[in-house]
């Protein structure tokens, strides 16, 4: 699909997002979400025709005779949902909880053999020696990757800027030093509840 098939409002709108360069293509930020242009334009496409669907026959849908609970399924992002969902009191449940790992950095520079466990166990993966766990913990060290040749002076052929870029301090709280207020209190908005 091409902006040209869409009416000009729908183009001229594309034309205003945000854009950051991502790989070979550019990603734009529609509704809190980065998307490439194919995707952002079927997701564009599909939540107009969504809207029609659900407003064509009743503009203001009455559900309250729908017996409780009342369930909605969607493969919906998160930041994509209506801002009514959002901020309505109804609770949003991951359909299979145990498909997904929540591993937080300062639980990993805590306690990371316990973590690294976690998530072993969580790939259907356990380690049967402890001596395997502290030679994954060595090789993923943030240390010895940050030393090595390729990642002081490579340059990532993709993207073309250097390797070096992607090691930080990996110190709790260091985004405090990388971060103004204004910044903070944006991804806040974005992120949190």
């Amino acid at each position: 699909m091409e902006y040209s098939s869409f009416p000009f409002s729908f183009s001229s709108l594309l034309n205003k997002l945000p854009k950051e360069k991502w790989c070979r293509t550019d990603l734009s930020n529609w509704e809190s979400f980065w998307y490439t242009s194919s995707h952002l334009i079927a997701a564009m496409a599909l939540k107009l025709s969504l809207e029609v669907q659900i407003f064509k026959e009743n503009p203001n849908p009455d559900l309250s005779y729908m017996p409780s609970p009342r369930l909605f399924q969607t493969h919906v992002p998160y930041p994509m949902l209506p801002q009514s969902v959002k901020n309505s009191a109804c609770k949003i449940v991951i359909k299979r909880p145990e498909k997904i790992l929540f591993l937080r950095y300062e639980d990993m520079m805590e306690d990371p053999k316990t973590q690294l466990r976690r998530l072993a166990c969580f790939l259907g993966r356990p380690f049967e020696k402890e001596e395997e766990v502290d030679k994954v913990l060595w090789r993923c060290s943030l240390e010895r990757l940050k030393n090595m040749e390729v990642n002081q002076h490579g340059v990532d052929p993709r993207l073309g800027f250097e390797n070096k870029f992607y090691f930080r301090r990996g110190i709790v709280g260091d985004w405090k030093n990388n971060m103004t207020d204004k910044i903070k209190e944006k991804l806040d908005h974005m992120l949190l509840p």
